[in-house]
């Protein structure tokens, strides 16, 4: 298949969850044999920490502006089989104004941010992604987030074919390295600043680290303000590059997950990052949101925790114990949530698109 793509960015990972799962997903698709043209628009930030300069398994169009990149995306559209618009799409609605006239067989919308698009409709707020008629005249919605999020962009935004396809990782990217001094702790975190994370960092990161003085806590990541609650043995990463994120993962005895508030409360969504540290072979502890047992098996492949209380008792499983339940996490991985996996699950579903065939009930 030939699969033309509009989307956020696939050419930096600063910042944002999309290009590290496009470059795993492309790759896997041009290994299977599929021809991917993905269309991003230059703007300043993503220029300025652009870490992926060319992509041997894709055609990347960099563009300025839509109109002059307008002619060539309809060129492309012409022979495609796919032709998809996702989420946070600087040009979403030209795009999908676009796709959707286009003789592509499938026109496809791929949102990787369901809970904040939804979350957004609900608050009145405009998405600045969707045209008038928002989902409602694609041939399919795939969605990252699944679980009632999937009814939802039914009923709220009009899809017609909804099917999840949750994030990945790139194994080959993301796998067992040697640790590092410069991050080796305790318990590590690797994330940007959220506010709607505090109060489960709070819970389950610096309140261990207050009642913990002899371990030592990293945390990795940027925007963090001047009145963080910083206690004196958790240490500061301001600028962890993704290429790094293995590497800061394996330098930790443990590393948690904290999910978006948003996130959390849809459930099944989740986080990219728990499939890159369960590959490096890293023990994870979590926060608990629902679906979490369809990824990993709490208590088997993933330690999870509600309270500071639960957080230190994982904090005190013996080294043999974390080692167990790293590598069970770390096959389950290899076996269900690679980028191979998703292209496999993708080409499915585009297929029973294409067939027109009914896709299995709503249940994940």
């Amino acid at each position: 298949m030939k699969l033309v793509i509009f989307g956020l960015t696939v050419s930096s990972s600063w910042g944002n969850g999309h290009a590290t799962l496009w470059r795993g997903l492309i790759r896997a698709l041009a290994g299977r044999g599929h021809r991917v043209v993905f269309f991003e628009k230059d703007v300043p930030y993503y220029a300025t920490h652009r870490d992926l300069l060319e992509m041997p398994e894709a055609e990347l169009v960099l563009y300025q502006s839509w109109e002059e990149i307008a002619s060539k995306a309809e060129a492309n559209l012409c022979g495609a089989d796919v032709a998809m618009v996702t989420s946070y799409c600087p040009d979403g609605v030209a795009a999908s104004q676009l796709v959707l006239s286009s003789p592509a067989s499938l026109r496809v919308f791929y949102d990787l941010d369901t809970p904040v698009t939804l979350d957004c409709l609900r608050s009145g707020k405009a998405v600045a992604y969707l045209g008038p008629n928002r989902l409602r005249d694609f041939d399919l919605v795939l969605s990252y987030t699944g679980g009632r999020a999937l009814t939802q962009l039914q009923t709220d935004l009009g899809a017609r074919r909804v099917a999840p396809l949750y994030g990945s990782v790139d194994p080959d990217a993301h796998h067992p390295m040697l640790p590092s001094d410069l991050f080796h702790c305790d318990l590590s975190y690797l994330g940007t600043y959220a506010a709607d994370r505090q109060e489960a960092l709070n819970l389950l990161f610096i309140e261990p680290a207050r009642r913990l003085p002899h371990l030592k806590f990293v945390i990795g990541g940027a925007m963090y303000p001047e009145h963080f609650p910083w206690t004196s043995n958790i240490f500061f990463a301001r600028h962890v590059a993704p290429a790094e994120h293995p590497q800061f993962y394996c330098s930790s005895a443990l590393t948690l997950n904290v999910t978006r508030a948003a996130m959390a409360a849809m459930g099944y969504c989740p986080s990219g990052r728990l499939f890159e540290a369960a590959a490096c072979g890293v023990p994870i502890l979590s926060d608990y949101w629902e679906g979490l047992e369809q990824f990993f098996e709490p208590g088997r492949e993933i330690l999870v925790a509600q309270s500071t209380d639960e957080a230190i008792s994982a904090l005190n499983l013996p080294p043999d114990e974390l080692a167990r339940i790293s590598s069970a996490a770390r096959e389950r991985t290899l076996s269900e949530h690679t980028a191979e996996k998703r292209a496999q699950e993708l080409e499915a579903v585009l297929e029973s698109t294409f067939a027109k065939e009914e896709l299995a009930p709503l249940t994940v």
